[in-house]
C-alpha cells in the first residue's frame, strides 16, 4: 500500500476545509475555532488553527492523505511542519476575492520554498457569478502557462477529485522520472 502526502494550502476562507470535507471518507479532524467577530457578515464563522486531516482511498494500492493548512498569517508556523514529507500540494484561490491573489501567490512562493515538489493552483467558487476567469486569474497570478490552474468548487465532490487527481498525476509522473 502506497500512502501520498498532499497539502491544501491558500489564503484564509478560500475553501481548503469544504475542499477536504467534500472527499475525505473519514471524518475530517479539524482544528477550528470560532472567530470572535461580532459581524454576522463575517466571510465565515470559524478558522482552523492547526490543520484539517482527511484521506480518500484512490485503489488497493493507493491512498490519499489530505492535510488542510490554517489560512491565516498568525497561524503559518503550522505550514512547514504540514509541508514535511509531502508529495505535492494544492493552492486554493478563491476566485471571488480577487483581494486574497496576492496572498495566494506568496504562500505558493512560501510552499515551493520548502519542498521542489509538484503542485497545482485551484481556482475555487467558479460556480459564482462574480468568479474570475481562469485566465485573468492565471494573470493576476503571475502563473506560467505550464502550472495547472484548474477551476474549482470545493463543495462539489467531483470537481475536488478532479483537482487530486491532476496533482496526482503530476506526482506518478514525477516518481516515475526520478526512477529512471
Amino acid at each position: 500500500m502506497q500512502t501520498v502526502k498532499m497539502v491544501v494550502t491558500g489564503p484564509f476562507s478560500a475553501g481548503k476545509t469544504q475542499f477536504i470535507r467534500s472527499v475525505s471518507e473519514i471524518d475530517v479532524v479539524a482544528t477550528e475555532r470560532k472567530i470572535s467577530t461580532p459581524d454576522e457578515r463575517a466571510i465565515k464563522q470559524a478558522t482552523t488553527v492547526a490543520m484539517d486531516f482527511g484521506r480518500i482511498t484512490v485503489d488497493n494500492d493507493l491512498v490519499l492523505y489530505l492535510f488542510g493548512t490554517p489560512g491565516q498569517k498568525r497561524f503559518d508556523f503550522m505550514w512547514e511542519i504540514l509541508s514535511e514529507g509531502m508529495l505535492g500540494f494544492i493552492v486554493m484561490i478563491d476566485s471571488t476575492r480577487p483581494e486574497t491573489f496576492r496572498e495566494g501567490r506568496s504562500i505558493l512562493e512560501t510552499f515551493r520554498a520548502y519542498a521542489p515538489t509538484p503542485y497545482v493552483v485551484a481556482a475555487n467558487k467558479q460556480d459564482e457569478p462574480d468568479a474570475w476567469e481562469l485566465e485573468d486569474m492565471r494573470n493576476a497570478l503571475r502563473l506560467s502557462p505550464n502550472i495547472k490552474l484548474l477551476p474549482c468548487v470545493a463543495t462539489q465532490k467531483e470537481a475536488v477529485k478532479n483537482v487530486l487527481l491532476e496533482l496526482l498525476y503530476s506526482i506518478l509522473l514525477e516518481m516515475d522520472g526520478s526512477e529512471k
